[in-house]
Parts: structure tokens; sequence; C-alpha cells
């Protein structure tokens, strides 16, 4: 009796474990009955019917990273060109990717292979590094498309390396310093140029100021040659005038004849330092007849009262 209870204490046991199943989170168990789909077990407790129930697949319902191995494609322009890249998946419906495909991970792989070589086969080399995004677009979208059978949601595609030929690589770094060094000259043309340009500019417009300096200085200098003849003829008119009201004091008249017979005097004395020959006048009256003419001349000057 011991030893069958104790063969139906296994037995239910064993029933117990093959019927209660615990489904963890973000996970789906795919369940066979009699070798038929019968259904998907959510996260949570659920039961089976033993020995008619079966777990056939498990899934994750998580998002999966996949490492897509490096190839080598052909750019538009005939390059080779080595792409390494990774892509995300999501299993959306765990029935389809049981039943949808017999390996669902080698055939997104397969499948990400192929569109990569068809995309950069469409591209020449240049673009390729410079449209990655464009690349990963592409590849998504026709993985995608595919992937609805396989219960499969491809969520993008990241091109992590591309890898040129060593020896396009190292034309492409002589075309990159090539352009650093015109660039350097074109930024240097570009200072010596502006320059050139203050120079010019500093001098025109120090040219100007001296100008405008040159030009003051002469207009300043004709109005003090102006003012100073201005006060000339000033001071002479008065002088003149100051002459002729002396003239009509008394005694003015002697004293011009005096002052006239001086500057006489003083002349012949001149004239005897300058030549050799002394000069002297024939007739004393000569020199009476000249004081009497100048102040005949005096007297016709002289306004009158």
């Amino acid at each position: 009796m011991e030893i069958v209870a104790l063969v139906l204490l296994v037995i239910a046991a064993i029933f117990v474990a093959r019927s209660i199943k615990v489904v963890p989170q973000q996970h789906a168990w795919v369940v066979e009955r009699l070798g038929k789909y019968h259904g998907t077990l959510t996260p949570g407790l659920n039961f089976l019917v033993p020995f008619v129930d079966r777990l056939a697949y498990q899934h994750t319902l998580k998002e999966i990273p996949l490492d897509v191995p490096s190839q080598v494609c052909i750019t538009k322009d005939n390059t080779q060109l080595t792409v390494d890249g990774i892509l995300y998946f999501q299993v959306t419906d765990p029935m389809r990717a049981s039943y949808g495909s017999s390996n669902y991970i080698v055939a997104i792989t397969q499948l990400a292979q192929t569109t990569l070589r068809s995309v950069i086969g469409r591209m020449e080399l240049d673009r390729t590094f410079e449209e990655r995004a464009i690349i990963n677009t592409s590849v998504v979208e026709a993985l995608d498309e595919a992937a609805l059978n396989w219960g499969v949601k491809v969520l993008r595609y990241e091109i992590k390396d591309l890898t040129p030929p060593p020896a396009i690589l190292h034309s492409m770094q002589a075309q990159i310093t090539a352009e650093r060094e015109k660039r350097a000259l074109i930024a240097a043309s570009e200072g010596r140029r502006q320059e050139q340009i203050n120079i010019a500019t500093g001098e025109r417009e120090a040219s100007i100021a001296r100008s405008e300096g040159e030009k003051q200085a002469e207009i300043n200098k004709a109005l003090g040659e102006a003012a100073a003849i201005t006060a000339v003829a000033d001071a002479t008119a008065d002088a003149i005038r100051k002459i002729a009201a002396s003239i009509e004091m008394p005694g003015g008249q002697q004293a011009v004849q005096l002052k006239v017979a001086e500057k006489a005097v003083d002349a012949y004395a001149q004239l005897a330092q300058k030549n050799n020959t002394m000069i002297v006048p024939g007739n004393m009256s000569e020199v009476a007849g000249l004081i009497g003419t100048a102040m005949a001349l005096m007297k016709g000057a002289a306004p009158k009262p």
C-alpha cells in the first residue's frame, strides 16, 4: 500500500508540474495540443492539460539586439566597402514567430545583409559616408515588410563601421589633407587682402587728414596775411592822418621843411657812401628848390580845413 501511495504521489506531482506553468514578464509561451497550435500563455499563472498540451516554443518579447556579420559591398562606382551593422528587433506575434519561419533570426540576418548590399549598390562611395541615416532607414523598411510574416517587428538598423580598402582610405586622407591646405591658403589670402584693404583705407584717411590740415593751414595763413595787410594799411592811414594834422598846426610847415632837408642830405650821403666818386650838388640852390617842391607837394596833399 505504501508503494502504491508513493507511486500515486509521484504521478500527482508530475501532473501538477505539467499542468501548472508560471510565465515570466515580457515572455510568451506557445502551447500545442496534440501537435496543433492551441494558444499562447501570457505572463503569470497558467494551467495545461497534462500529456495533452505541451510547451512548443518560448519567446521573449523584449527588444533584441542582433549583430549582423560584416560583409563586403560594392558601391555604384565599383568600390569595395566592408560594412558592419547591428539590428534591433522585437517579437510581436509569438504564433507567427513559431510557425512563420524555421529560424527567424537567421532569416532576418540574411535579409539584412542582402538589403544592405542592394542599398549601397545604388550609392557612390562618398554618399555612403554622408547618408548613413538613409541607408539605415532603407534597410529597416525592407526588413519590416518581410518580417511581418515572421511575427517580428524590426525597430532600427545601425551601421557600426564602413571600411573602404586601404588604397581608397589613403586617397581619401590625401583629399582631406589637400582640402584643409586649400582652406588654409584661402584663409591666408583673405587675411592678406583684408590687410591691404586696411592699409589702403588708413593711407587714404591719412592723406585726407593731411590735405585737410594743409588746407586749413593755407586758410589760416591767408587770413593772417589779410589781417596783417589790413593792420598795416590802417596804421599807414592813421600815420598819414596824424602827419597831415601836425602840418596844419603852428610850426608844422617849418618842421616839414626841416624833415625834407634832412632826407635830402641823407640821400646825398647815401650816394656818397655807395659810389667811389663824391657827388656834390653844383648849386646849393638846387637843394632849396628840392625842398620847396616837396613842401608844395605836402601842401597839396594836406587836407583843407
